[in-house]
């Protein structure tokens, strides 16, 4: 073949063909394709590679954290600070706002870091058949209809339209969840299987666990499964925070606002009392410097910087700052089951002898626990055949790792041989022979040699299987004729409960036997069946019921079979106990548009057998309801879900690298229970903001009315700039992150999610600001009046004003600690160290402000008299109780 055409490299559903038609339209030999072949259709098809994604210069994508409205009041405050040639000022604030931007331009780009974390996982070799004979070949060269085989350990190269298989099973979790390694054969699947399905189809990326393939390359680069994961990852986009949001929306308020009133004073100054141009100006310069609450950003930043350390001692890692406030904001929470709900452990649950049924306790690899019969029956040897076949017919091992144990080999063979060891039976005894496992025939076999020279063949495998070939059960004093009713019942109640199900059986065979073949496993003496799962972590089971109780929904999207998402739910009270419970898997999904999927998908709360498309489509259709949604993963299938959700949350100990680059939260433990207490955080913080910021506001509320007032009425300024920057910066070093320290509030995971949009604070608390602001600003007002009218210098009065305006503060500190219950408590002397730590520092600076001489000459201050405090203490007491009895109006 000459000239390759890109369609001649194109198969639709290879899933679906067989291998001579799969051949025949790849035009795939036997022999696999010559060097120049293989080179023309490397021209064609390009390199099996992930591309990587176009980005910004790195200037422009700095630049572009400076694109927000706070930022610009941050700004506008520095140009102010420059024009006063208050430069200590000016590079403090621009300080803040390099800061900021440094920080954003560091932890931007997690889609980009995702999908490189999906290219590292792309294999770097590939054997492939060319020119004839088997050579090692660098995967990025694979191409459509080349001849590859696949070995125990491989990194699958590519998308492989399997021709051969024997025994081949390959472990898929990262691409579809599944929590065992996947069977796979030869014989063409339906086409419209989901990927967890295509039996018939290797995947690039996945790994070959055990077995031996060969297969037809039908797809490379971006053709392939895991290329398409990449694509919906860089096509999901990500959502702003609704904090994010929120400070967007006020900043821009904020601004107006600020502008419009400078305005209006110039035009009362000039045109009413005609004040010099000079002064006037200063004068509006003083108020936009009190009305700019320039240590917003800063206190967000560093409110959200506490919060990701408190939540990292939770074992929750944040990887992106406005993350830690959306989590409180959370209202439906999307997880994955395997690893996160369940502990990705296969356990053996229940045991089902002819003689008895036995309930298996203990978790997990661990071999803690114990096999204890149920009904009063007594443990013999129908219990002990059982167990020898879980431990001799078993090529796994489970090994001590520190405190946790391991597993080495599949995991349905490491949860029999867990179930022997707490039965107390041990592998002895020499294996003569085996018949592996093979996904044609479902059964293993071995022939194994006791101690006392007897052998027996021991059989273990799917139910209908083993059944088949069986022709008695082991009965509580010998062999009896097989009930394969019984047994049929049996293994319907335990899939019922969502259990996968294997068999066992043995064949006692003469002491000079020396080998085992396919044709010697007949009329065996069936022995029972095991019921195994992945089981639900015990503290996520207390997690979801504590995520109801907080008006969180939780929706478990899995790979795994409709049953056993099912009756996982159930269990984990993720769903009622009984009755008819909606269940939508992917091909359901499949065929509803998204305009249907959003009118059910409120009331389903269990998805199986889904997809990376599936997921978004989930996540995007909760949130056209306005739900704020935080989505859990561990494998690369989650990465485009993970990155369009609300909130990414990738497990920290079994994700891959790839979902942590998507993800903004990573849970060191992998435990559903840490996105519980990181909500819980998430809450906590977004309270103590709201509570810093109406604290905060007041501040330059009271700052700008009393130079407002001043200007309106042509009166003597109470307050020169520089003297507001003071009470600015003592108030911003010191109270304003003393709040960011609180606990949490009463009640706080009883309450429902808050609402989405609108302003970070609402009307009544921007009332409350208003009057907060004229309580501490009249005070200030009076207090500098009062001493201007006893013939004082304004030096002196200004000085006291700073006073009142710094005791003012602190006292509404105290009122801001609790907003929803009265300060007036014990409670409000305890439970934060960080505010008397505060308090003293505001002092100790009042101090220096009021007495150091070098302070006199920046300030223009004066040493105040013992009496000058009199009044200014009184007055706070006075704000305090004030605010108190307002809250309580708030209250009613």
């Amino acid at each position: 073949m000459t000239g390759v055409a890109e369609a001649d490299l194109t198969v639709s559903r290879p899933h679906a063909l067989g291998v001579d038609e799969i051949s025949e339209a790849l035009r795939a030999e036997p022999t696999g394709l010559t060097s120049a072949e293989a080179s023309a259709r490397l021209a064609v098809a390009g390199r099996n590679v992930l591309p990587e994604a176009k980005r910004k210069p790195a200037v422009l994508r700095f630049l572009a954290h400076f694109n927000d409205t706070l930022i610009y009041i941050l700004l506008g405050a520095a140009a102010i600070k420059a024009i006063m040639e208050d430069w200590l000022d000016f590079w403090v604030i621009m300080a803040v706002a390099i800061i900021n931007a440094v920080i954003g331009y560091l932890q931007e780009g997690r889609a980009e870091k995702a999908l490189a974390g999906i290219r590292g996982m792309l294999s770097v070799d590939a054997s492939a058949r060319r020119d004839g004979a088997w050579a090692t070949v660098p995967a990025a060269e694979l191409v459509p209809g080349d001849v590859v085989r696949l070995m125990p350990g491989d990194k699958v190269p590519a998308d492989v339209r399997l021709i051969e298989a024997f025994q081949l099973r390959i472990d898929e979790s990262a691409l579809t969840g599944e929590s065992v390694p996947s069977s796979k054969d030869v014989a063409a699947v339906a086409a419209d299987a989901g990927v967890g399905d295509r039996s018939s189809m290797a995947f690039s990326g996945t790994i070959v666990s055990a077995g031996q393939g060969r297969g037809i390359v039908t797809g490379t680069g971006v053709g392939t499964e895991i290329g398409k994961i990449q694509s919906l990852v860089g096509e999901a986009g990500s959502l702003a925070t609704p904090l994010t949001k929120q400070l967007a929306g006020f900043g821009k308020v904020l601004t107006i606002v600020i502008l419009g009133m400078a305005v209006v004073m110039l035009a009362i100054g000039h045109f009413l009392h005609d004040m010099p141009f000079g002064d006037l100006i200063s004068a509006t310069i003083g108020f936009a410097v009190a009305a700019i609450p320039e240590g917003l950003p800063a206190l967000v930043t560093i409110t959200l910087a506490i919060g990701v350390q408190q939540m990292a001692k939770r074992n929750a890692i944040t990887r992106k700052l406005p993350a830690v406030e959306a989590l409180g904001s959370v209202t439906t929470v999307c997880s994955d089951k395997t690893g996160t709900l369940t502990k990705n452990e296969m356990t053996v649950r229940s045991i089902v002898t002819p003689v008895a049924s036995y309930e298996v306790t203990g978790l997990g690899y661990d071999p803690a626990g114990s096999v204890e019969p149920l009904g009063g029956a007594k443990a013999g040897g129908d219990l002990a055949a059982i167990l020898a076949v879980a431990t001799l017919c078993n090529d796994a091992h489970i090994v001590p790792d520190g405190e946790r144990w391991a597993l080495v080999g599949e995991p349905t063979e490491g949860a029999l041989k867990v179930v022997a060891m707490k039965g107390g039976v041990e592998a002895s005894g020499a294996r003569i022979g085996v018949v592996p496992f093979d996904s044609a025939n479902k059964f293993m076999a071995t022939l194994n040699e006791g101690a006392d020279g007897s052998r027996a063949i021991l059989v273990k495998g799917a139910p209908d299987r083993l059944l088949e070939r069986s022709l008695t059960q082991r009965g509580a004093d010998g062999a009896v004729p097989l009930d394969i009713p019984s047994w049929e019942a049996a293994i319907d109640d335990l899939s019922s409960q969502g259990l996968r199900v294997l068999a066992a059986a043995r064949k006692a065979v003469r002491a000079d036997t020396g080998a085992v073949v396919i044709d010697d496993l007949e009329d065996l003496e069936f022995l029972g069946l095991w019921g195994i799962v992945d089981p639900p972590r015990p503290e996520a089971i207390e997690a979801i019921a504590d995520c109801h109780t907080a008006g969180i929904r939780v929706k478990m999207i899995t790979g795994d079979h409709k049953g056993t998402a099912l009756a996982i739910s159930r269990e984990m009270g993720l769903v009622p106990r009984s009755g008819d419970v909606p269940v939508l898997t992917g091909a359901e999904l499949e065929a509803l548009s998204q305009e249907q999927l959003k009118a059910v998908v409120r009331d389903v709360d269990v998805y199986a057998r889904t997809s990376p498309e599936h997921k978004i489509r989930i996540v995007r259709a909760l949130q056209a309801h306005g739900e704020v949604v935080a989505m859990t993963g561990d494998g690369v299938n989650d990465a485009p879900a993970l990155t369009r959700a609300n909130v990414g949350i990738a497990m920290g100990i079994k994700g891959t690298e790839a979902t942590k680059e998507a993800a903004e939260i990573v849970l060191a433990d992998d435990n559903f229970a840490t996105i519980r207490s990181a909500i819980r955080e998430g809450r906590r913080i977004y309270d103590n903001l709201r509570k810093s910021i109406v604290f905060l506001l007041p501040t330059n509320g009271a700052q700008s009315l009393v130079i407002l007032v001043a200007i309106v009425f042509g009166l003597a300024l109470p307050l020169t700039p520089v003297q507001v920057l003071w009470v600015n910066m003592i108030t911003a070093v010191t109270l304003s992150l003393a709040l960011a320290y609180e606990p949490a509030e009463r009640g706080i995971m009883t309450r429902p999610p808050r609402a989405t949009g609108g302003s970070i604070i609402n009307g009544r608390e921007l009332g409350f600001v208003l009057i907060v602001s004229v309580l501490i600003g009249g005070a200030t007002l009076g207090v500098f009046y009062s001493v201007v009218a006893n013939g004082t210098e304004i030096a002196y009065a200004r000085t006291e004003a700073v006073l009142m305006l710094a005791l003012g503060q602190l006292a509404y500190l105290f009122n801001c600690r609790f907003m929803s219950r009265s300060s007036i408590t014990p409670d409000v002397l305890r439970g934060n160290r960080v505010v008397w730590w505060s308090a003293l520092a505001l002092i100790v600076l009042q101090l220096i402000y009021t007495y150091v001489p070098f302070m006199h000459d920046l300030f223009d201050s004066r040493p105040l008299s013992i009496g000058s405090w009199i009044l200014p203490i009184l007055l706070s007491i006075v704000i305090f109780l004030a605010v108190e009895a307002l809250k309580a109006l708030r209250r009613r």
